[in-house]
């Protein structure tokens, strides 16, 4: 059974990032507006203006971060902001959601409604200075992440049940139509985040189910990791050999009766020697 890592409550928590050069985990909680990290055991967070669910790390002192209105650069050591892009900053009913860099430095980002209104987000990349959308009317963006060898990349419409798998070229862009590589709808899983390890297999946070779940390469399932929190949403792995798989979790939707009773729900947790996971790529500003 896992262990908390970190329990502050978050709201939302989401988008744990595994920063390789300070071997140290940063993860959002949306509704709080917060960046969370901490550093030899001691807690850390940043309050913004506006919801923030997302990064990549670009170099030791730097990420990249995504807002509801934007991307920013933003450094670690000082808390400052720079303006990168714009993202549906004219929509006001929508904010980012999940996000990850994949193996050629561009960073994918996605976007829905804040009340998870029907096809209102889309999924972008932002790669040397160009923001493209990518795919259009989505609900729940989620699970997005990146084969090994840079071949496949990965996302779902949580409502779906599927995780998608879309081909890419040599630069990094989608080429070709997606297609489904694993189903979870006749369980009645709900697809959250997801990363994949240095073998191939995905790991997806399961919304609701307490769970990772491993797929192989063919999307069948092989194995599940339990998590303290109901509402498991993103997993990612770390540690000074990449084996360790922390995940957040969400307090989001519960009852009272129920966070009185499970207080761990909203928190961060850890399970060891997991699988060999990859290094999150750098992001190529």
């Amino acid at each position: 059974m896992s262990s908390v890592f970190d329990s502050r409550v978050c709201e939302l928590g989401e988008g744990p990032l595994w920063h390789p050069e300070r071997e140290q985990l940063f993860w959002f909680d949306i509704l709080g507006n917060k960046l969370m990290t901490q550093v030899n055991g001691d807690p850390r967070e940043w309050e913004f203006d506006e919801h923030v669910s997302a990064a990549g790390w670009v170099d030791v002192d730097t990420l990249i971060l995504a807002s509801e209105t934007a991307l920013w650069k933003f450094t670690i050591s000082s808390g400052e902001q720079e303006y990168l892009v714009a993202l549906e900053a004219d929509n006001p009913a929508t904010r980012s959601n999940d996000g990850r860099a994949d193996p050629l430095g561009g960073f994918w980002i996605g976007t829905m409604g804040k009340n998870a209104e029907a096809k209102a987000g889309a999924i972008y990349r932002y790669y040397k200075g160009e923001l493209r959308k990518l795919v259009a009317d989505v609900t729940i963006t989620n699970a997005i992440c990146f084969s090994p060898d840079g071949e496949w990349a990965h996302y779902a419409d949580t409502l779906t049940g599927q995780v998608m798998r879309w081909e890419m070229d040599p630069d990094g862009w989608p080429v070709g139509e997606a297609f489904v590589h694993v189903d979870t709808k006749a369980e009645g899983l709900n697809p959250d985040g997801a990363v994949i390890d240095a073998d191939g297999t995905i790991w997806i946070a399961q919304w609701g189910a307490r769970r990772v779940a491993a797929y192989d390469g063919n999307g069948q399932f092989v194995r599940a990791v339990e998590f303290g929190g109901r509402h498991t949403s993103c997993p990612a792995f770390g540690g000074a050999d990449l084996t360790t798989l922390f995940c957040t979790t969400a307090a989001e939707g519960l009852s009272a009766d129920v966070l009185e009773a499970e207080p761990e729900n909203g928190m961060v947790f850890v399970e060891d020697a997991v699988a060999q996971g990859q290094a999150e790529n750098k992001v190529i500003l």
